[in-house]
């Protein structure tokens, strides 16, 4: 494409310059991408103001330079450069709007879906994008743990990539046979403007609790957030939310989409009753258009009944037969770190990513009501650094309460001392059930071997990761891995 065309594309405060004649090659926000002819965006990040990289970008030879700051850089040398100085209000919005623009806006050639809420986006994700399989389509799939186009594995760095690389993604799954796309949309990537200028067929809302208020300060702004995706909808795509959540409503509020609901209420559109939930699966009926059907998955925990019927809901309405999606729900395999359980015939550990207030409260009243009371419950977690300071204590008071003992320890410290992360973890409990190991390793030994035969053992925070970061340094670890050498496994 032109750059005289992308121009166009683009809400603009200010161009000065000559277009060069010939295709953009790309469009970038690390200046050490720019190649001949690309537009370097400067966005100001939380770490460094790719302000400051412009010159870099120049001496790249890049075509055209996108920033807020217009004293950034001088006129004289952009022109020196022969490139193209554009002025505009916001830099994130102008590279999704360059980025659709670019790849020739992919988001309106493949059927997307986006899930958004606190917890159960990466199951949901993983149920819609068997299911769709199952009707045998092929599916991409955006995500935490992983991007898949297909069964092609392409490794996740964010839960929602940056606009430029969603669009090339969204692209390359267009060009390999993909019609559908699952994707998990973050609320950094709804406040940061990565998916703007995206268009979803379908909207999903799982459910919300405070999370990242770190990030967006209150809960208020954390919940306006959300709702940013349902906003975007037109009125030929759907809405699909948990009206169990209290602010499922407020979620789709004024969304021009058509809306549908599910959950336990009795006026969903898709209905949920009957769970039973036990260490083979999960099972519940669920009701809509006056029928009743009959739905398992292995995938443990009640609230995998509402990933599920969320995952129905988005299918049925898409146009698929009801047999293949209670097969493709049938059919779904564990998600990596998602409730997976380990067992060496006599204890049981199960790998959750709770790593907030209500995922880990929920993880351990699925593992109390299995268990029936009748099995210890151990629990090891820790707290990650440099984020929502406010969840440590409220975890300590629920991981204490819930559990016969727990033992605290190192998640992702990051930049933050392990040791004060620990002490706020601490400063909410009441109960005197707990013992502090710092290292991760040493807590899932202790865990393991210190707990008596027919323990159910929760670790929880990292899930599927298989590092954690110390000081600003990834070190391989796998709570998986980890458990399965203590277990003999």
């Amino acid at each position: 494409m032109r750059l005289i065309d992308l121009i166009n594309k683009v809400k603009t405060l200010q161009v000065s310059g000559t277009p060069r004649e010939g295709e953009v090659s790309g469009i970038e926000y690390d200046s050490r991408k720019v190649m001949d002819r690309s537009v370097f965006v400067a966005i100001k990040g939380f770490n460094t103001d790719g302000h400051k990289f412009i010159q870099d970008a120049l001496n790249r030879n890049a075509s055209a330079v996108v920033l807020e700051d217009s004293n950034a850089v001088p006129d004289s040398l952009v022109d020196h450069s022969g490139a193209v100085k554009i002025i505009v209000e916001d830099s994130r919005e102008a590279l999704a709007e360059l980025s659709n623009a670019f790849y020739n806006e992919p988001s309106n050639k493949i059927n997307l879906i986006g899930v958004t809420g606190t917890n159960g986006k990466t199951t949901t994700t993983y149920f819609i994008k068997n299911i769709f399989e199952t009707a045998g389509y092929k599916v991409g799939l955006i995500g935490t743990i992983n991007n898949y186009i297909g069964k092609d594995i392409i490794v996740s760095k964010l839960t929602t990539p940056e606009s430029n690389d969603l669009n090339y993604l969204l692209t390359e799954m267009k060009n390999k046979g993909c019609e559908y796309t699952a994707m998990e949309v973050s609320s950094h990537s709804l406040a940061l403007k990565r998916v703007s200028a995206l268009h979803y067929s379908t909207a999903v809302f799982t459910n919300i609790t405070p999370e990242h208020l770190d990030f967006h300060k209150n809960f208020e702004n954390y919940l306006n957030t959300k709702k940013i995706l349902f906003d975007s909808l037109d009125e030929n795509s759907n809405a699909v939310y948990n009206c169990d959540d209290v602010h499922g409503i407020d979620i789709v509020k004024n969304s021009p989409a058509r809306k549908y609901s599910f959950g336990t209420d009795a006026n969903s559109g898709f209905r949920i009753s009957d769970i039973n939930s036990d260490l083979s699966g999960t099972s519940f009926s669920l009701h809509y258009n006056n029928k009743t059907l009959s739905l398992k998955t292995s995938l443990i925990g009640d609230f995998n009944s509402y990933n599920a019927a969320a995952a129905f809901s988005v299918a049925q309405l898409s146009g698929i037969n009801e047999d293949i999606i209670i097969e493709g729900i049938k059919t779904t395999p564990q998600v990596p770190g998602r409730f997976e359980v380990l067992t060496n015939g006599t204890r049981k550990v199960i790998i959750d990513y709770s790593h907030t207030p209500d995922s880990l409260e929920k993880a351990l009243m699925v593992i109390r009501k299995i268990t029936g009371g009748q099995k210890p419950v151990y629990t090891v977690f820790g707290c990650g650094g440099n984020r929502d300071k406010l969840k440590r204590p409220v975890m300590g008071k629920i991981a204490t309460e819930l559990s016969d003992k727990v033992i605290i320890t190192s998640d992702n410290p990051r930049d933050e001392n392990p040791g004060e992360i620990i002490n706020e973890i601490k400063s909410g409990i009441m109960k005197n059930n707990y013992t502090v190991i710092e290292s991760r390793e040493d807590a899932i030994e202790n865990a393991i071997k210190g707990s008596g035969k027919n323990s159910v053992i929760l670790i929880a925070g990292k899930g599927h990761e298989d590092y954690q970061e110390i000081s600003g340094i990834r070190n391989f670890f796998s709570d998986k891995e980890t458990a399965k050498k203590f277990l003999g496994n």
